[in-house]
């Protein structure tokens, strides 16, 4: 019986030191498994190749998508260039038209003095639009509304009652504004009657704030056959304002034009047909497939990618007892796949409105351009994924992300001591310098100076003011410059070089950067061994150590 007491006891440990060998060397397998599965996360294609053989479908299709959208942009570039160069050149063809003496000023510079001269514009724009059939060269016509004429309408705008004598320095006046308004249909003739005299029309330039010109011409767009593309038709609602809010005595003439795009009712085309529109559609519509299943397979990736960062929080607290860091964390949220998410989305909307356009249901062009123009720039600046995959070019990629969360804490406080200037400047130097008149202005002057433009330039333009706004401009200036010059684009392109001198030294020294990669690191399979085959699922009691350990 005391015999047998030493050997239970033998045999209780040794089945307790296998117990312990047996979890220790469990323990160490399911985090070899999970440090595996990070690493296969966060391969590359070529390498997700290598190691299981899946075939890198998502990068090709990525591939294929460049080459289609670049070719949609191009062809609704094309037909978008037409577009708004027919546009300008109609407003310039109505600028000549209706503008008297108009010799291709810069805009806001035509204005009227004496009042002969503005009653001279009024009656020289209504004889030209009702002559203009025997005076355009181009494709204007009428527009007709149940079978009439639309009219040209003359309106002023004025205050209701005013009394002002600026010789005494009296003045009496209703703020009120009226309007008044008469019709001119294209069939009347003045002969050598005036306007005034026609329609007992008088101006009171004392009260008179404008005089608006309204009326609508229609043409089409030929130039779009030579491209195989079916003509547009165009209404220009023109609007010729005669500008006296400021009574200053000088009266600004301008011309504006709003434009609408419809498709025209009856057409035939010689030798045309319907191929190139369905083949436009078709194209349109593979984009929008494609851009679709890119865009459901880079929304399950980054699901994928949060379910996993959720799992190595778990583990990592698990077995380490430590919290994940965020910067660790949002490793698992591919930035380049929200880059393709976005693109994707606003590919597929602004195809939806090309496809809108081409089939004249839409005309929004300038909506469509911004679309399709903002995706394209998006997938080709995602191209900068696929050079990353190589180590040399992988540099840039680092850099800006390492450098992003600096750069726009400098930017945050730059902003503040610019947007001080700016106020400065709009207030001070607006009324003297027209590069100061608005706050927009402003803002697009000191960045120009901060890039060395046009310094001179801005310089000169205060030489004539007055002592005490010169002084101020050149201290203004002065300081400005140097400052944000000498001190401020120093400091952020340091810091930058700080941030690349960073990583580029971790790259040499081949140093984990974050506490994800320390731990990737230690797992040193390589995609060629064959270890990745067996990780196609994840074993969910690998995030719990009592559900592995009892």
């Amino acid at each position: 019986m005391e015999d047998s007491q030493p050997l239970l006891r033998s045999e209780e440990r040794r089945q307790n030191c296998h117990y312990r060998w047996s979890t220790h060397t469990l323990e160490s397998k399911v985090v070899e498994d999970f440090r595996r599965r990070l690493k296969y996360f966060f391969m590359n294609p070529c390498e997700k190749y290598r190691a299981r053989g899946r075939k890198p479908w998502k990068l090709m299709l990525q591939i294929v998508k460049i080459a289609i959208i670049t070719i949609q942009l191009v062809s609704f570039g094309l037909s978008n260039e037409m577009m708004v160069t027919f546009k300008d050149e109609n407003l310039m063809t109505f600028r000549h038209l209706f503008l008297k003496g108009y010799k291709d000023h810069r805009l806001g510079s035509y204005a009227l003095y004496t009042k002969a001269d503005v009653y001279d514009h009024i009656d020289y724009i209504i004889n030209r639009y009702i002559d203009l059939q025997n005076l355009t060269v181009g494709n204007l016509a009428y527009e007709r509304a149940d079978g009439e004429y639309t009219p040209l309408s003359v309106c002023q705008e004025f205050y209701r009652n005013s009394s002002i004598d600026p010789g005494n320095g009296t003045f009496d006046i209703d703020p009120h504004i009226d309007k008044d308004c008469i019709s001119i249909y294209p069939v009347q003739l003045f002969g050598n009657r005036s306007l005034a005299t026609h329609f007992n029309f008088s101006l009171d330039f004392k009260r008179l704030l404008s005089v608006n010109i309204y009326l609508t011409l229609k043409t089409i767009n030929l130039q779009t056959v030579r491209h195989h593309e079916l003509p547009d038709c165009y209404d220009f609602h023109i609007m010729i304002m005669f500008d006296n809010h400021a009574h200053s005595g000088k009266i600004k003439v301008d011309v504006k034009n709003d434009v609408r795009i419809y498709e025209c009712r009856d057409w035939n085309v010689e030798g045309a047909s319907g191929k190139n529109d369905y083949l436009l559609l078709w194209f349109d519509s593979v984009v929008i497939l494609a851009c679709f299943t890119s865009l459901v397979l880079c929304t399950r990736s980054v699901i994928n990618g949060i379910q996993l960062q959720f799992e190595f929080n778990i583990f990592f607290h698990a077995y380490y007892n430590k919290i994940v860091t965020w910067s660790d964390r949002m490793e698992f949220v591919n930035g380049w796949y929200i880059l393709i998410i976005v693109s994707d989305t606003l590919t597929i909307a602004g195809s939806g409105l090309k496809i809108g356009i081409q089939t004249k249901f839409l005309t929004n062009y300038d909506v469509c351009s911004i679309l399709l123009g903002t995706a394209t720039m998006l997938v080709w600046v995602g191209v900068i994924r696929y050079l990353g995959f190589f180590r040399k070019y992988n540099i840039l990629i680092l850099t800006l992300r390492a450098a992003l969360p600096n750069v726009i804490r400098f930017c945050c406080c730059a902003a503040m001591i610019y947007l001080g200037y700016c106020f400065c400047g709009w207030i001070v130097l607006g009324p003297y310098h027209d590069k100061f008149r608005t706050l927009d202005r402003v803002t697009e002057c000191l960045f120009s100076l901060i890039n060395g433009d046009d310094m001179y330039a801005t310089f000169l333009n205060m030489r004539d003011k007055s002592y005490m706004v010169w002084l101020f401009s050149r201290i203004y200036l002065y300081s400005f410059i140097s400052l944000f010059i000498y001190m401020v684009l120093s400091l952020f392109i340091a810091l930058i070089t700080d941030t690349y001198e960073t990583i580029k030294h971790h790259q040499q020294d081949k140093v984990p950067v974050s506490q994800l990669q320390a731990f990737i690191a230690e797992c040193r399979d390589q995609p060629e061994s064959g270890r990745y085959q067996t990780d196609e699922e994840p074993a969910s009691c690998c995030l719990c150590p009592c559900c592995c350990f009892g």
